[in-house]
């Protein structure tokens, strides 16, 4: 959702009459605009947002005019107190009103003076704003905003709002612009998106547009985040498996293990329904993949209640998981609650937990070798691709898959990013799969799409050549990768 937001902001940049400073020098912050879009979910969240700005101020000093823009959910948190920690920032904007950003850095210039503007509920639904989208291949459509649970570790309720859903037909006409526009991929995003449809009345709409959005004509891949397990309902799972392009791939969030803690964090179901979900996933989708979010030292947690996450663990058996050591939030119930657990047992905890998801996580993607699959080449996913001369993508159920071309590859043999890839898998490793069939003469079939003619359309408007080749470029890696650098999406200079 942080990165669509950002691809909005970018979008009004532009449309406002700036341009995308050059990759080097985005990435060294030499711009005249900056914008940090920042996230709350997490206590080290302020501490990244604060040691940016700390870096830019020097760099800010020694380029008049600059300005810095803060947004996103820190902003809506921390308000007027950022500019009072870091005095050259120039816009503080909120989550409910991304579409002021242009207007304020001009009023900032004007006033020469900070502007802080927080509204208080969504002004303009971000989806009607202009997007410079990432990638012409594969394309974010949120279906909802904001959250109505009122999980006691979250502090996005307060933050985002309470939700609101877009109507069906809104959706189906972006997700429609986008497959003319060459994309053949497409994540539906909500806090909650199996809830979709609530607002309105309709309490089978997801499952509905998920059957809308699969039929939609040359979109081949569909995929969702994030459900609830307490709202997931089987018309869900039925429409994922009889929908073709809904791909097997789920992301689940347990959270803990331990019944005791889901009540304490009010999240309202059980470990038992949520394996119970995913035996009827698997059941009608027995190849998917699923992961999920852990929280391990969630207060008053006990050696006891985390070893009922590992249980659940062991038995959910997830393909891959982000693990979390529990982070106080001010003004959320949690951050008060007593039994607040001791940062060395968390950290112990959570390289047990670490380990056994590793060992999972290693068990099951050698558990894909031989399996021939179909991966989308996408652009920036490798980032050791360079040194050892293979491409990357993604099989159906979102593991990520390294590929070696044939070793007398000729120009139809090379996949642009868009395009998808017929392999045999070789090596599970934990956190990906290696495919070199290509260099034993086994399966290694290209198959050239619109999406691939979109990226390389774009890559020569933008001067870089036809586009036959691959192309990777350095980036962000896959979403929770521990990699920390930003997400460029190419910052704004004013033209």
């Amino acid at each position: 959702m942080n990165v669509h937001d950002s691809e909005h902001m970018a979008g009004m940049l532009e449309q406002a009459g700036y341009t995308p400073a050059p990759h080097a020098d985005a990435a060294a912050w030499q711009a005249d605009v900056v914008v940090i879009n920042t996230c709350a979910v997490r206590e080290n969240a302020a501490t990244r947002l604060y040691g940016n700005l700390g870096q830019l101020a020097s760099v800010k000093a020694g380029r008049p005019g600059m300005q810095i823009a803060v947004g996103g959910c820190l902003a809506q948190k921390d308000r007027t107190g950022i500019v009072d920690r870091a005095p050259w920032v120039d816009v503080v904007f909120g989550t409910h009103n991304l579409d002021a950003l242009p207007v304020l850095l001009t009023r900032a210039r004007h006033n020469a003076a900070a502007q802080v503007e927080i509204a208080e509920s969504l002004q303009v639904f971000p989806s009607t704003l202009p997007t410079r989208r990432e990638s012409v291949y594969a394309g974010w459509v949120s279906i909802s905003v904001g959250c109505n649970n009122t999980c006691t570790f979250c502090i996005v309720p307060s933050l985002r709002g309470r939700e609101r859903d877009r109507r069906p037909g809104e959706i189906l006409d972006e997700v429609e612009a986008l497959v003319d526009d060459g994309a053949i991929e497409v994540t539906l995003l909500g806090q909650n998106v199996n809830t979709y449809g609530v607002s309105f009345g309709d309490r089978g709409a997801f499952a509905d547009l998920l059957r809308a959005v699969g039929a939609v004509a040359g979109l081949e891949r569909v995929r969702f985040t994030s459900p609830h397990p307490a709202a997931f309902t089987d018309d869900v799972v039925a429409a994922m498996a009889e929908t073709p392009a809904v791909m097997p791939s789920l992301h689940m969030p347990l959270q803990s293990g331990s019944d005791r803690v889901l009540r304490a964090m009010r999240r309202s179901y059980r470990s038992e329904r949520f394996l119970g979900i995913l035996d009827g996933v698997r059941g009608a989708l027995p190849d998917a993949a699923i992961t999920s979010d852990i929280i391990v030292g969630f207060p008053g947690e006990t050696e006891t209640d985390f070893a009922e996450t590992l249980r659940v663990v062991e038995q959910a058996r997830f393909s891959s998981a982000f693990t979390f050591q529990y982070s106080p939030r001010p003004g959320t119930p949690a951050a008060t609650l007593d039994g607040q657990v001791p940062k060395a047992v968390v950290q112990e905890r959570y390289e047990r937990l670490i380990a056994l998801q590793e060992h999972i996580s290693t068990q099951e993607n050698a558990r894909q070798v031989g399996r021939v699959v179909e991966v989308l080449v996408a652009e920036g996913e490798g980032r050791k691709d360079g040194t050892s001369h293979r491409i990357s993508g993604r099989a159906a159920d979102n593991r990520l898959v390294h590929l070696a071309l044939p070793p007398d590859a000729g120009t139809d043999d090379v996949p642009r990013p868009g395009d998808l890839v017929t392999v045999r898998v070789t090596h599970g490793a934990p956190h990906h799969l290696v495919a070199d069939s290509a260099l034993d003469g086994g399966p290694y079939a290209v198959r050239r799409t619109r999406a691939g003619d979109a990226w390389a359309a774009r890559r020569e408007l933008h001067g870089g050549g036809q586009g036959s080749g691959h192309g990777h470029r350095s980036g962000a890696g896959p979403a929770g990768a521990s990699d920390n650098r930003p997400v460029v999406l190419g910052m704004p200079a004013r033209r």
